[in-house]
């Protein structure tokens, strides 16, 4: 029996997806507000080709995130950013095939 090939490449794609739509089904923006704001984020990277739901595509979709959260003070700029990193550290630091994860150090640090 074949298994079905997976909705998202990586784990993180889902979430962030996951995220938005909650956000939206929280009320906090209109889809088409979204659709707006992520249509401009791929145009302005020139992404206006027909994409695969890859890397490319879920890069521009929390780059549409973050901008919105911190428009709506919903995120810091400087947080953000820090919380990224520390993201990065820990991608960096884990070997291959565990789980990623952040200390409460990086948190600490990523929250101010």
């Amino acid at each position: 029996m074949n298994r079905p090939e997976p909705a998202f490449d990586a784990p993180w794609h889902a979430q962030v997806f996951a995220l938005t739509v909650h956000l939206n089904e929280a009320g906090y923006f209109e889809w088409a507000e979204w659709v707006q704001r992520f249509s401009a984020t791929l145009q302005r990277h020139g992404l206006n080709k027909e994409l695969d739901g890859g890397e490319d595509y879920f890069n521009a979709w929390l780059e549409t995130l973050e901008m919105y959260l911190q428009e709506r003070g919903m995120a810091e700029g400087d947080a953000v950013e820090a919380t990224r990193a520390a993201w990065e550290r820990a991608y960096l630091s884990t070997p291959h095939g565990d789980p990623v994860s952040l200390t409460a150090a990086d948190t600490c640090r990523a929250t101010g």
